[in-house]
């Protein structure tokens, strides 16, 4: 039994005590960069799937040298970059869709025939706003436009209608 307890020693492992260090600061930063892209892939997970896949240099189980936990760190740092970037520009779609909701509820003949979903305006659910003349080709002759509310997707009605 003592000889399975001095097998994980650092004599036995033949390590320095720079790289021992190395190794658990570089395992210190993985974790803290693994938790920051698990929280921005939670954060834009209905409305955006982010790529969170690092690829592994080795096929075999073994224990990392320090240029390999490098590189790990500096993939994981690029993913969560990119997965900012995505973020922002999707955050920066949805305000535009937002104002321009806000202007097509304001003037409705201005935006005929615009239809922005809930998806769009980074809301969940399946409903959607929708420019359409008043009174069919009539309304549309006459310029009468309205902004019309979906109540949802076609089939929860009937769904709920049928688990009754």
């Amino acid at each position: 039994m003592p000889g399975l307890l001095d097998r994980d020693t650092l004599t036995t492992l033949r390590v320095g005590g720079d790289e021992r260090l190395a190794r658990a600061e570089l395992r210190r930063q993985i974790g803290r960069l693994e938790h920051e892209l698990s929280r921005l892939c939670a954060e834009a997970f209905p409305r955006l799937p982010l790529n969170t896949a690092i690829p592994a240099s080795f096929a075999e189980p073994r224990i990392a040298g320090l240029e390999e936990l490098e590189q790990v760190r500096d993939a994981l740092s690029d993913r969560i970059a990119q997965a900012r970037h995505a973020l922002r520009k999707q955050d920066e779609l949805e305000t535009s869709n937002r104002d321009l909701l806000k202007q097509m509820l304001a003037a409705p003949a201005d935006h005929k025939w615009v239809r922005i979903s809930r998806a769009d305006v980074g809301e969940p659910g399946c409903g959607h706003w929708h420019s359409r003349p008043r009174l069919g080709p009539l309304g549309m002759l006459m310029g009468w436009w309205r902004v019309k509310v979906s109540s949802g997707c076609p089939l929860s009605g009937r769904l709920a209608a049928v688990e009754r």
